[in-house]
């Protein structure tokens, strides 16, 4: 895993490429791409599309337009939390064991892409 910072995924703004998530759920921008290569991470990708499907999601018409997936990390365990709004979580997992090198990270689900939030 190499060493990764809040700095390293700001430098993301748009992005040239989309990857089509192998659920297809939705797609992902490279700065998404860049962050579950160098940290390891595809397992957070995946973990936010099987939630997809998940009636607190398909039932609201909000989260089926924008939804905000925030991990916070502390001491190897994690919680994956998804937000509707910054202090409105609909839905939380906690991760008994992850090796995830940042202590929070957010993600945004807009439109069918899931991007940094500097690549909104």
């Amino acid at each position: 895993m190499q060493p990764i910072t809040q700095a390293d995924l700001a430098r993301f703004q748009g992005t040239t490429n989309y990857y089509r998530h192998w659920l297809n759920q939705f797609k992902y921008t490279d700065g998404v791409k860049y962050l579950a290569d160098a940290a390891e991470a595809h397992w957070l990708i995946d973990a936010i599309a099987s939630y997809q499907r998940d009636e607190r999601v398909t039932g609201d018409e909000m989260l089926q337009e924008f939804q905000i997936w925030q991990l916070s990390v502390s001491d190897g365990r994690g919680t994956l939390t998804l937000l509707r709004d910054t202090d409105d979580p609909v839905l939380s997992q906690d991760i008994e064991y992850t090796d995830f090198p940042l202590d929070e990270i957010k993600l945004y689900l807009s439109g069918g892409v899931l991007m940094l939030p500097s690549e909104y």
